[in-house]
């Protein structure tokens, strides 16, 4: 039963244009003065999410981003910030890519940030997916299997300084103390200082759901966020999670431990729906389809987004056919409903939906659409 509402806000500040007609992705470069708007974007939607009942107000880190897509690099000194600035919003590291941390430096912070802000800090860890920023900070990503790699030990790591008075670990990238004489000793182990004191619970995006990634998250207990689009896979990610939670003797039903994500609009009308939605969707688009997360495009539709128009030429899908699939949504309040009463049925163990907004869309939009959930969707949950 769905318990939790959630968002995934990435950190876009107000764009100028939207969609294919639009500036093209990368052709746009904005001001340090427009790029810092995010801040104060962020905390609005943040008092806007804490004030109607949202659970989690997810965050994603990045850098470099000077197309104004992603613009929050450090998530725990924001979490701080906000946990000030609302009463009981939970906001959740959406996710901190492990591999541009020391996993020791990620810790420490998570773990002052868990006490400064009493538990409202969630914790996330994540592979990366933009070679700008993971390579330049000295990771590998072009490389898959050394990214998977590093992420993996450095998880152990985090996990290991968390749950134990003193730890240390020898592994291929790391070697934890070094054996250094220290004010008249050897040092053999170390000390997180400080260790979270409320919680650690951690999760982790679902995305190709190999068996292999599968299992390492449930034997950390790791939970699942599954993005739009993988929410309509019910053979998919979904029941990978499931099937490796079996394997390792747990009995959870379909969905359990798991957020699943719909991009959603909502307007009195379907037609009016997905007219407001479909240049927010366009603009996702030119954003991710050269990274690979917009299912179903060939090289040449990757191309065509890319520029002005031409997209129908090319054969893009359009925002109706995503619609159509599930993994986003355009209609009314009711119609959103009923959607969700689907997926309850779908997937029994499911408590956590994350609805989130188009990437780009507008603050005054974003707070309008949270209103419209907070009225005609969250009442019939509760």
């Amino acid at each position: 039963m769905i318990r939790n509402f959630v968002t995934v806000y990435p950190g876009h500040i107000d764009l100028p244009d939207h969609g294919q007609m639009a500036t093209p992705a990368n052709e746009r470069r904005f001001s340090n003065d427009e790029l810092a708007s995010v801040f104060e974007k962020t905390e609005v939607v943040a008092r806007k999410l804490d004030e109607i009942g949202f659970e989690t107000l997810w965050l994603a880190e990045h850098h470099f981003q000077h197309e104004g897509y992603e613009v929050l690099p450090n998530l725990l000194m924001m979490a701080v910030h906000l946990a000030h600035v609302t009463k009981r919003l939970k906001i959740g590291c959406g996710f901190n890519v492990a591999p541009m941390w020391h996993p020791l430096r990620l810790a420490e912070d998570y773990a002052t940030a868990d006490i400064l802000t009493k538990g409202r800090t969630v914790f996330g860890v994540a592979r990366g997916y933009h070679t700008r920023e993971v390579e330049t900070f000295g990771a590998p990503l072009t490389d898959n299997e050394a990214n998977r790699e590093l992420f993996e030990e450095q998880v152990e790591i985090i996990f290991k300084a968390f749950k134990n008075e003193r730890f240390s670990h020898k592994g291929k990238h790391y070697t934890l103390p070094p054996e250094v004489p220290y004010r008249g000793y050897t040092v053999k182990d170390l000390t997180l200082v400080p260790r979270p004191v409320h919680t650690m619970e951690t999760w982790q995006p679902v995305v190709s759901a190999k068996r292999e990634a599968m299992d390492f998250m449930i034997r950390h207990d790791i939970k699942g966020m599954v993005g739009g689009g993988a929410a309509t896979m019910a053979e998919g990610p979904i029941k990978a999670f499931q099937d490796a939670a079996q394997r390792a003797g747990k009995n959870w039903k379909l969905g359990e431990n798991l957020g699943i994500g719909i991009f959603f609009f909502l307007d009195d009308t379907r037609e009016k729906a997905v007219e407001r939605l479909r240049p927010y969707y366009e603009e996702h688009v030119k954003m991710f389809a050269p990274l690979g997360f917009v299912p179903g495009l060939n090289a040449a539709q990757v191309e065509a987004v890319g520029k002005r128009g031409g997209w129908d030429k090319a054969g893009v899908p359009t925002l109706e056919h995503f619609v159509k699939l599930g993994s986003w949504f355009a209609g009314t309040a009711d119609d959103l409903v009923a959607h969700l009463k689907q997926m309850e049925a779908r997937f029994p163990g499911l408590e956590t939906i994350n609805l989130s907004t188009a990437l780009t869309t507008p603050q005054a939009v974003m707070i309008e659409q949270f209103d419209r959930v907070a009225k005609g969707v969250m009442p019939a949950f509760r």
